[in-house]
């Protein structure tokens, strides 16, 4: 069933782009809000930690971090034990945008599941998150340099 993976990306490259539209007013770009938002909900994160938590390479979350900060929604700072490790956390414009950011992921949800029961909603969870994982052993792999073998 090839089409599976060709819905989700269709419905993940619709939403993303509906966010990028929404949010270019607050001068979040380019999924930035997804950074942001895993700032507030761990503030503290490392950099390192976030870029896993999104599936992303080191370089596009450093990037992505690095405009944040540029822009004010998060800070950097120095680990009172270890001053090598940088936490992140959300400034006051981070924290005064993150529940926008939140009420449109939460629309978004109702709007996706509207035509789904709770029951209907939560088995498709539970076989997104079976799915999710079974990714993750392949995107792991590839993350430390080898190869699939097709």
């Amino acid at each position: 069933m090839e089409g599976i993976l060709r819905e989700i990306g269709m419905i993940a490259r619709a939403l993303d782009s509906i966010s990028n539209i929404e949010f270019i007013e607050y001068d979040l770009t380019k999924g930035q809000y997804l950074y942001l938002v895993r700032v507030c909900e761990k503030p503290g994160i490392i950099q390192e930690k976030l870029a896993e938590m999104i599936k992303v390479d080191r370089t596009t979350a450093a990037r992505a971090i690095k405009k944040l900060e540029l822009h004010g929604f998060i800070e950097k700072k120095e680990d009172q034990f270890n001053k090598k490790i940088k936490k992140l956390f959300p400034t006051e414009k981070g924290k005064q945008v993150y529940p926008l950011i939140k009420r449109k992921h939460d629309y978004s949800n109702r709007v996706v599941l509207e035509v789904f029961s709770e029951s209907e909603a939560e088995t498709m969870l539970n076989l997104l998150q079976r799915v999710r994982k079974n990714v993750e052993k392949d995107w792991e792999f590839v993350k430390k340099g080898n190869k699939r073998l097709y």
